[in-house]
């Protein structure tokens, strides 16, 4: 799961002064999130680059945004996966429609952060963004793929109730936009509302059908969606930010070590939606170590 910029900040500087300074000549210092993803992501590119002949140095899981970016920044670490929708929040531009064109949104992040002496790599096509996503079971008997497929079949009288946070039934850019874009509104007694509810609560009552429950707010590569059975409905208006994720490494190690680029780009490349669910939920639901889940996944992207 993404981790917003606005957590972690109280962190920040305890967690910086326990930081060596990294070098362009040293070990490529990897870092990552504190969540799953993170963690998942940052295993996968350590090994890569280790596999690649490049010495590495492990700081993975090392914080939330505002840390992990910081210390990019500050060049106390090299690299990490970063989202390309979080630019809208480092570069002051919340209110900017960029961050709703996948393409757009990169080559906007990836020209601003070159005057931080900052390199986006290729991202992986998967989306880490606020979902709607429905039963299984339910998708397949209705054939709901899109946004637009649930629209319709609303408008057809179909039988539906959503579990979601508060913020997500609240804030404009969530539920409310949904529902403008494509058409459709939810009455209150199509709505089970968890105050506070995290995604991992929302899955959970679609899954167990709480109170009816057919369908919860989701991220897009959250790793309980394979193994609950719940499927993500495309946002084909592209209502929602774009959360990419892509490799964030400076400049100045990217010269040093240019091979890192050739190693990481078939990688995320071979990160679209449904392999980075499977990988996360190996470590959320089904418990496996992020080291064995990313060796795996590379042993079989070589062969």
């Amino acid at each position: 799961m993404r981790i917003p910029p606005s957590r972690g900040l109280a962190l920040l500087a305890g967690t910086l002064m326990t930081l060596s300074l990294a070098q362009a000549d040293g070990p490529v210092v990897v870092a990552s999130k504190i969540d799953t993803e993170g963690s998942v992501l940052g295993q996968l590119i350590l090994q890569r680059l280790e596999a690649g002949g490049i010495e590495v140095r492990d700081r993975l899981q090392l914080g939330g945004t505002s840390i992990v970016r910081e210390a990019l920044l500050a060049g106390e670490i090299d690299l990490y996966p970063e989202y390309t929708g979080n630019g809208a929040f480092f570069f002051d531009m919340t209110d900017s429609d960029v961050w709703h064109d996948a393409e757009a949104a990169y080559e906007t992040v990836r020209e601003r952060d070159a005057d931080n002496g900052l390199v986006w790599l290729t991202p992986a096509s998967a989306n880490n963004t606020w979902a709607m996503s429905v039963r299984g079971e339910l998708a397949r008997e209705h054939e709901l793929a899109t946004l637009e497929d649930l629209a319709a079949w609303l408008d057809e009288g179909g039988e539906f109730k959503f579990a979601a946070s508060a913020e997500f039934v609240e804030s404009p850019q969530a539920l409310p936009a949904f529902q403008a874009a494509y058409g459709f509104t939810l009455a209150d007694d199509q709505l089970l509302v968890l105050s506070g509810g995290n995604t991992a609560s929302t899955m959970r009552a679609a899954a167990q059908q709480t109170s009816g429950v057919n369908a919860a707010m989701t991220y897009g590569t959250d790793g309980g969606l394979t193994a609950l059975d719940l499927v993500v409905l495309e946002d084909t208006l592209g209502v929602q930010p774009v959360y990419q994720p892509a490799p964030v490494v400076r400049d100045e190690v990217l010269d040093a070590h240019p091979e890192i680029e050739e190693l990481l780009t078939p990688l995320f490349q071979a990160l679209d939606l449904e392999t980075l669910q499977r990988l996360n939920g190996d470590v959320a639901v089904n418990g496996l170590d992020p080291r064995d889940v990313a060796a795996d996944f590379l042993a079989d992207l070589a062969e």
